[in-house]
């Protein structure tokens, strides 16, 4: 049953989703607004391929399925709690008829809704996720250290799989690629990523060599030391605005921090 729902609105856009009698679908706990009287909302841990705290079908494999399932959930928590994510989700179900209920982002920015046909993965920085059908699977997917450990947002992400709708946002206006247009490799920004494709290969490079160029862009740039690389053939995600850039220009107005004339690399205390 595909998931009927509409973006709405401009700077800071909102999914709303029309949920047919029985159907579910779940989000991140603090990123729902509303819903109708008829649809149940329920807070459990564990994503929907282990939703913890329900009872093995028909309640094969006794206390050993009980075990397996305790123990998947306590997986599920363990790794969203290393990647500083909410360790529970909340599900909504319409009961009684057709039933309604709001999603929205943290930052002002766009949604996007991704249609799985269980074929491909998507894989997106954390904190874009917020909410999908019960047929999709969330699950986190750790980068190669040597990857996270340059990059800061690469090193842990979000993976989707199964079929159906799932729906992302980000911060500011996002644009569409596909390396393949542009030779078969992009390099971004390390906060512009928002989502990519399974098959498309990320990974965090140097900005320039160790000499007065590389020097000149890394710390007068305001990119810092590192770029994210996106190589293949496939649909890649980008936001123009990153959270780190926002976080300055709050600071900026609230006379706090500063960035210092020297972008990114070194910042001033004005108080």
């Amino acid at each position: 049953m595909t998931l009927q729902q509409e973006i709405v609105g401009n700077a800071m856009q909102m999914a709303v989703v029309s949920l047919q009698p029985g159907q579910t679908v779940y989000c991140e706990a603090g990123k729902f607004l509303f819903k109708t009287t008829n649809v149940t909302m329920e807070t459990r841990l564990g994503g929907p391929s282990n939703p913890g705290g329900q009872q093995p079908q028909g309640g094969a494999g006794g206390m050993g399925g009980m075990l397996r399932q305790a123990m998947g959930t306590a997986m599920q928590v363990g790794q969203r709690a290393l990647a500083g994510e909410s360790p529970a989700f909340q599900y909504f179900t319409s009961t009684g008829g057709e039933g309604t209920v709001g999603f929205a982002g943290v930052l002002p920015g766009e949604m996007r809704a991704l249609e799985l046909d269980g074929t491909r993965a998507w894989f997106a920085e954390k904190d874009a996720f917020v909410a999908a059908e019960s047929t999709v699977d969330f699950g986190i997917a750790f980068q190669g250290g040597r990857t996270g450990m340059k990059g800061g947002e690469g090193f842990v992400l979000e993976k989707f799989t199964g079929r159906g709708t799932v729906i992302i946002a980000g911060a500011g206006n996002f644009i569409d690629l596909d390396p393949a247009d542009f030779g078969g490799r992009i390099e971004v920004d390390t906060g512009c990523v928002v989502a990519f494709e399974e098959g498309i290969q990320y990974g965090v490079q140097r900005v320039g060599g160790l000499n007065r160029q590389g020097i000149m862009n890394a710390v007068l740039g305001g990119e810092g030391l590192s770029l994210a690389t996106l190589e293949g053939n496939g649909r890649v995600i980008l936001q123009s605005l990153t959270i780190e850039s926002l976080a300055n220009a709050l600071k900026k107005a609230q006379g706090g921090d500063k960035q210092g004339p020297t972008g990114g690399l070194f910042s001033t205390n004005a108080g």
